[in-house]
C-alpha cells in the first residue's frame, strides 16, 4: 500500500521524498512531474488540485504544500494553494483510507491570528482537524533553512533576511525561534506519522530539532 504526498518538489516535501524507504511507494501528488525527486520507491502522478481524482488505497499521507503571499502575487492565490489545495488533498486522502495525516504549517499558525499567514495556516489546521483522521500531526517549523535555488523556486525574501540574522547567532537563538533544517522538518514528520499517536499532535520547531536528528 503506498503512502501520498502533496507538494514533493519544495524544501520539507523534496527532504521527505528522499528520505523514504518504504513500505511501499510513495505516491507524489505534482502539477508538474518533471520537476519530481527520482528514487525507485517514488512514484509521480500529475494532478490538478482543483480537481483531484480519487487516490490509490494508502494508510499515510503528508502534504508539504506551502507558498507565500509574495510568491503567490496575492493573498486570495497564497490562500488557494495554503487552505484549498490544502484541504483538497487532505479530503481525497481520506476518502482513499488514510488514518494518518501529517502537515507542514508554520510558527505561529492559529485561526484567531490577526496576521493573514498565520490565521490561514490556522484554518487550515483547523479544518483538517475536522475529517476523522486516526492521528493528525502539524508541523510548525520556525525559518526554514535549505538551497531554494537548488530547487529552482525564488528566493523568499523574509526568510533570508531572517536567515542572515539568525544564523551567525547560532544558540543564542532560543530553539522555538532558531532556523531549522529542511531535513529535519521532513525526518520529524515521518517519525511522527509512523508512530501514529492518537489525536493531534503539534510539533514545535524545537521539538523537530531534536525528533529530526540524523
Amino acid at each position: 500500500m503506498p503512502a501520498l504526498i502533496a507538494g514533493a518538489t519544495g524544501l520539507v516535501g523534496r527532504e521527505l521524498a528522499r528520505h523514504w524507504t518504504g513500505p511501499g511507494e510513495l505516491l507524489m501528488l505534482l502539477r508538474k512531474p518533471a520537476k519530481a525527486p527520482a528514487g525507485p520507491r517514488l512514484r509521480p502522478m500529475q494532478v490538478d488540485f482543483t480537481t483531484l481524482p480519487d487516490l490509490p488505497a494508502a494508510h499515510e499521507a503528508y502534504c508539504c504544500l506551502g507558498t507565500t503571499i509574495a510568491q503567490a502575487g496575492s493573498k486570495a492565490a497564497f490562500r488557494a494553494v495554503d487552505f484549498d489545495a490544502v484541504l483538497a488533498f487532505a479530503k481525497a486522502a481520506r476518502r482513499a483510507g488514510v488514518r494518518h495525516f501529517g502537515l507542514v504549517s508554520a510558527l505561529g499558525a492559529n485561526s484567531g491570528a490577526s496576521g493573514f499567514y498565520a490565521r490561514v495556516k490556522g484554518e487550515a489546521e483547523e479544518a483538517l482537524a475536522t475529517l476523522g483522521f486516526d492521528s493528525l500531526t502539524f508541523a510548525r517549523p520556525s525559518l526554514l533553512a535549505g538551497d531554494r535555488g537548488a530547487l529552482d523556486q525564488p528566493p523568499r525574501r523574509g526568510e533570508r533576511l531572517g536567515l542572515a540574522l539568525a544564523l551567525p547567532l547560532g544558540r543564542l537563538v532560543p530553539a522555538a525561534w532558531r532556523p531549522i533544517q529542511a531535513a529535519f522538518v521532513a525526518r520529524a514528520l515521518l517519525r511522527a506519522v509512523r508512530e501514529g499517536r492518537p489525536g493531534r499532535r503539534v510539533l514545535t520547531s524545537s521539538e523537530m530539532q531534536t525528533l529530526g536528528a540524523p
